[in-house]
């Protein structure tokens, strides 16, 4: 399955049996991040929760608790 991603717009392979692959063609509502880009935006997370003034606000939706 061919995915792009959402913030560079490079354009991946990802296996077709993929949970992956699954959860973007029954919830097209998601979005594809590439490996760079995930690790990017952890890493930044990372580092504004380790300064102690960021909050998590998270819904009270069932679908939260995927993530």
């Amino acid at each position: 399955m061919r995915v792009q991603c959402a913030l560079c717009d490079k354009i991946d392979n990802i296996p077709d049996f993929s949970t992956t692959a699954k959860k973007l063609r029954n919830k097209p509502i998601r979005t594809y991040l590439c490996d760079e880009c995930n690790t990017r935006i952890t890493e930044n997370t990372e580092a504004r929760i380790a300064t102690g003034r960021f909050k998590l606000y998270r819904s009270s939706h069932t679908t939260e608790d995927q993530f």
